[in-house]
């Protein structure tokens, strides 16, 4: 048996569950997030804890037990708490800036880039080398801060671009080190 999937997932005060068929939303009064369920996998709602059953032992129904499991507690997570990621840019007048719902890169390029804000995501900019990206849906907190940093991926032999707080960029060696 999964042992992801086994875990009951604990509600927290202000959140709320509703199981419809094969649809589950989670809602925490100003957001609601849903997910659709497999028909092989079974949601039960029992005294403030949601449990995540498989009708079946195949392969494949373990998988999908610890799947869904993790995607309904993740959305349970995000409404109560939510997600953020950090991204730092690195390089001589590489720098953001946000005007309302834009953010403004300047990245080294022969224009500014701008993006807009996707609905359900807070975008920050504390410094202009630091951006942060918040929401409740951990998929597209990843996939937006994902998107900004392939604007400018580091360099491997400078460290210039953006790139997440906790990454450590190993520069290498130019040709003249070689020798």
């Amino acid at each position: 048996m999964s042992r992801i999937g086994k875990k009951p997932i604990a509600l927290p005060q202000g959140i709320r569950v509703d199981i419809n068929g094969d649809v589950v939303s989670v809602t925490n009064g100003k957001q609601t997030l849903t997910q659709v369920v497999d028909p092989r996998i079974r949601i039960e709602l029992t005294d403030g804890e949601l449990q995540v059953i498989r009708t079946g032992d195949a392969k494949e129904d373990k998988a999908l037990h610890g799947l869904y499991r993790s995607l309904i507690a993740n959305m349970v997570q995000g409404l109560s708490a939510g997600f953020q990621k950090n991204l730092e840019i690195n390089g001589v007048g590489f720098r953001a800036a946000k005007a309302g719902s834009k953010l403004t890169l300047t990245l080294g390029y022969s224009h500014p880039i701008e993006l807009e804000e996707p609905a359900g995501i807070t975008i920050e900019v504390p410094a202009a080398n630091r951006i942060v990206v918040r929401g409740a849906d951990k998929q597209l907190v990843g996939e937006t801060a994902a998107r900004i940093r392939a604007l400018r991926v580091p360099d491997p032999y400078k460290g210039k671009g953006i790139k997440y707080d906790y990454e450590v960029l190993r520069l290498r060696e130019g040709k003249t080190g070689a020798r």
